[in-house]
């Protein structure tokens, strides 16, 4: 399969996925510390949101890349 198509249908699906979940979350870690056997440690979740926009570019985009190329 051609690189170009490819690409194509990876921006259709994350932009896809942009839109129906409107961001995504993950756990960073902040802080730890450890005193003997006493392990503590801080984890923060982020979240990210995308705009609407950037999922709808990335379908036209996608779709665009998927057309077939005049010779």
């Amino acid at each position: 399969m051609p690189t170009q198509r490819v690409a194509a249908i990876l921006l259709i699906v994350l932009g896809a996925l942009g839109i129906a979940y409107g961001g995504f979350s993950y756990t960073k870690k902040t802080h730890e510390a450890n005193i003997g056997s006493l392990h503590v440690s801080v984890d923060e979740k982020q979240h990210v949101n995308v705009p609407l926009w950037v999922g709808v570019g990335a379908l036209l985009i996608g779709g665009i890349l998927l057309l077939p190329r005049r010779n």
